[in-house]
């Protein structure tokens, strides 16, 4: 159950998660926020549920159940044994969006409210509370669809009441409402135009509120009603051109630098997970590495030879698991071996260092993108990569493209084969454009948590991962309610009936 309490100890302690809130020790924001550190402390608490949402199992919800990666192994969310009773990772990413949720809440109710802050302080603590705010709900609409949505802080009991059984509200007027929330503080004269590796300690401000605003502005031109389509589009183009105004020429960003997940907060990343790993020091760490470095016999330990290849980079404390594998859809005909596109050495390892893979045949392992140097046992310490600009580029190539306005789509389109040394696409029809710009997003954004979310934006996920997984067990398994997952039952039941699982009742 979500325990509100004070601020101080939520800072220092993950909770369990729901609609339902304990009251018992109710803090107002005038009892905290009383300077500019301890308002930076608030916020500094509504990014842990961000690191306890991703890893590797979300990896697997995102990239392993979609066309392009999967992996066999006992984890039941990668074949979608998934329902209301048994939600699997659909819990943790409920509890954890739920709990930034409630701390982002509290942040922006406090910062908002406290005279103790000089105003450009107050824009820019606002402005990473209302992005991390609106990053949790962009994550619980694309893992559950319509979700409870409330922005209240919840300091009394009348209020913990009311939203203890809020009922589902719409996926599309939750992404209206963050997007009006986020246009009311990016559009502050207060906030520097810089890339997010150009804040302090990398933290979000101008460039990922804007992103955000695209990112949720184009879910809704899919998912609303045809005639606001054209709305939504143009939403996203003004928010994402303004991505570009800061961001400049995607052509300025090395490829293979700017995506490597152990290269932390690169000039490309708009948002990243950081993560922190020393021998006996304080560390926070994941384990996506374990998952995705060459193996054959599950463990490293003791010497640095992976699959039969020398790898001295990797070390020799590594305790690896099954890893995730590209499917054949994507290594033999998105970016086949010898594609002349140069994100294949990155998102793929059929060789290394001129020495090829005992177990590789035909499909190869994860590229030394996701590879961790070093790694003791499964302790992860590269960043991973949640946004980039690419991705900007490529939401303005779709939206061009949703606008008919095929020139500017494909200019942007090309942006990015230019970077990856292939040649420029030439128009053919509507459909062939948007077939090729889905296709670049799979090649660009490779492991990148975003494969399956996109699939069921476009409306194709159930009949794509059926044509194209390389996993039985997900194909036999999976149903077309599992685009969404289930609210896990115990948010139903504690919900008096508010909430439901109706998708999951045939």
């Amino acid at each position: 159950m979500k325990k509100y309490i004070s601020i101080v100890f939520a800072i220092l302690c993950v909770q369990a998660c729901s609609l339902k809130e304990d009251t018992s020790s109710l803090s107002s924001p005038h009892d905290f926020f009383r300077s500019k550190a301890e308002c930076q402390a608030v916020v500094n608490g509504c990014y842990i549920p961000v690191k306890n949402i991703y890893t590797q199992t979300f990896y697997t919800v995102t990239e392993c159940q979609s066309d392009i990666a999967y992996i066999n192994y006992g984890t039941l969310d990668c074949r979608l044994d998934v329902s209301p009773v048994q939600p699997r990772y659909g819990s943790t990413v409920w509890t954890n969006g739920y709990l930034g949720v409630q701390r982002c809440n509290f942040a922006v109710q406090g910062i908002e409210n406290t005279p103790y802050l000089e105003e450009r302080d107050r824009a820019r603590l606002l402005c990473e509370a209302k992005v991390l705010r609106a990053f949790f709900y962009y994550t619980l609409t694309c893992m559950f669809g319509d979700v409870p949505f409330y922005f209240d802080d919840v300091n009394d009991f009348e209020t913990q009441d009311r939203i203890a059984v809020l009922p589902r509200m719409s996926a599309i007027e939750t992404r209206a409402a963050c997007i009006r929330d986020l246009e009311s503080i990016a559009k502050s004269d207060l906030l520097p135009d810089t890339r997010t590796s150009d804040n302090e300690d990398a933290r979000l401000g101008k460039a990922a509120a804007w992103f955000l605003i695209g990112k949720m502005a184009l879910w809704n031109a899919c998912k609303d009603v045809p005639e606001n389509a054209e709305k939504w589009y143009r939403t996203a183009v003004s928010a994402l051109e303004k991505v570009e105004k800061i961001y400049g020429p995607l052509s300025d960003y090395d490829y293979s630098y700017n995506v490597t997940f152990r290269n932390k907060n690169t000039p490309e990343s708009i948002m990243e997970v950081q993560h922190a790993y020393s021998r006996g020091g304080i560390s926070y760490v994941s384990n996506l590495a374990a998952y995705m470095e060459p193996n054959s016999s599950h463990t490293n330990i003791g010497n640095a030879v992976y699959d039969g290849v020398s790898i001295p980079e990797l070390g020799v404390d590594c305790d690896l698991h099954t890893s995730a594998r590209p499917t054949k859809r994507f290594s033999q005909g998105l970016q086949p071996r010898r594609s002349a596109d140069i994100r294949k050495a990155d998102n793929m390892a059929w060789e290394y260092n001129g020495q090829t893979f005992s177990s590789v045949n035909s499909v190869p392992w994860p590229g030394p993108k996701f590879w961790c140097p070093d790694m003791v046992k499964t302790n992860d310490g590269n960043n991973y990569k949640v946004y980039r600009y690419a991705d900007a580029i490529l939401m303005l190539a779709e939206c061009w493209c949703g606008l008919g306005e095929t020139d500017k789509s494909i200019s942007y389109l090309n942006q990015v084969r230019s970077r990856a040394g292939l040649k420029n696409y030439v128009f053919k029809t509507i459909p062939a454009l948007e077939e090729k710009i889905r296709d670049e997003r799979a090649c660009e954004l490779f492991g990148e948590f975003q494969r399956k979310f996109d699939l069921v934006r476009w409306g194709i996920w159930y009949e794509t991962v059926q044509d194209y997984t390389d996993s039985e067990n997900l194909r036999s398994n999976m149903q077309p309610y599992h685009e969404y997952y289930p609210i896990p039952e115990t948010e139903v039941v504690n919900s008096h009936g508010a909430l439901d699982n109706k998708a999951y009742g045939f």
